[in-house]
């Protein structure tokens, strides 16, 4: 049963969720128009029954606002992009994200071992054995300590296969399939790898460039916050062919700005995407936003993500 002020939220939300389609369908009108009139160009066959009150909206009344610098201002006001839920989703990034790791019930010593080495990995992160608690309880918990994310692991017969993102409060979700991890502790030389800092590290997304990349990636970089400019701690997700390549690297100049000596610390993995749902990871009722469909792989050469 979920408090009151949670609902009232969800309600709010999914409010402000439904409103967005119309607004983007009359965001594209007056868009077209604006085009139109600026280029010179005849205005759209469709849009000519709607013309005056689409001009009137973007522009204003030359009765009303005689004052040029008053006149720019509605205009822009009245053009701009209208939010997404996108935007409502990650209002709050002004605080820094706070994220708990969990995992799948009785767990093996390398799931452990790797959430363990992910805590180091995301700044602000805490580890909670999961026990015998339900999903549903862990997100309404995290939702009262103002948790920001909560991301659990799963495995198939002690090897790491699948990692979950949910966003607080209110979603996304994002599900990625978990190839090719090697953990620090597999690492034999420990002098290799070093210690792991602890500094807010800078961040390399590569290859998002469609919108399903950059909607990736916006999940992706919301679990970790803004980092220092002096930060010699470098955490990169790499996409190519729709594997994500995590990295994780430090950097020293012993010979000045030019010379540059690069140190892999570890951990490593790729992450597939394969679903990502508008809710909370507990809401099974939640929308579908994308999918990946076992057909989807007959397309030749087809880049969901970037080039």
């Amino acid at each position: 049963m979920l408090p009151p002020k949670t609902k009232r939220l969800t309600r709010e939300y999914l409010y402000r969720k439904n409103l967005e389609g119309k607004q983007r369908l009359r965001y594209e009108k007056k868009r077209k128009i604006r085009e139109a009139l600026e280029e010179g160009k005849p205005i759209p066959t469709e849009l000519r029954n709607e013309e005056a009150a689409l001009r009137q909206d973007i522009y204003g009344s030359s009765l009303i606002y005689d004052n040029l610098y008053v006149k720019v201002h509605v205009y822009i006001s009245k053009c701009r992009v209208p939010m997404s839920r996108i935007d409502d989703e990650y209002v709050n990034t002004q605080r820094d994200s706070k994220i708990l790791l969990t995992t799948s019930r009785d767990p093996s010593a390398s799931l452990l071992q790797f959430a363990k080495e992910l805590k180091l990995v995301f700044p602000n992160a805490q580890q909670m054995n999961r026990g015998g608690q339900v999903i549903s309880e862990i997100i309404e918990t995290c939702r009262a300590h103002d948790f920001t994310d909560v991301v659990l692991f799963h495995e198939h017969r002690g090897v790491p296969d699948g990692l979950i993102i949910s966003h607080l409060p209110f979603g996304p979700t994002a599900y990625f399939q978990l190839l090719n991890v090697v953990t620090r502790h597999d690492i034999k030389d420990k002098k290799t790898v070093g210690t792991m800092p602890q500094v807010y590290p800078h961040l390399i997304l590569n290859n998002f460039r469609t919108k399903l990349g950059e909607r990736t990636a916006n999940i992706l970089k919301h679990l970790f916050p803004v980092s220092k400019p002096d930060t010699k701690r470098i955490i990169t997700f790499a996409n190519q062919s729709d594997y994500i390549s995590f990295r994780h690297h430090t950097y020293e100049k012993h010979g000045g700005p030019k010379s540059v000596e690069l140190k892999e610390i570890g951990p490593q993995f790729e992450l597939r995407l394969y679903k990502i749902k508008l809710g909370t990871v507990d809401q099974n009722e939640a929308q579908t936003e994308w999918v990946f469909r076992p057909y989807m792989n007959t397309a030749k050469k087809q880049k969901f993500m970037g080039g």
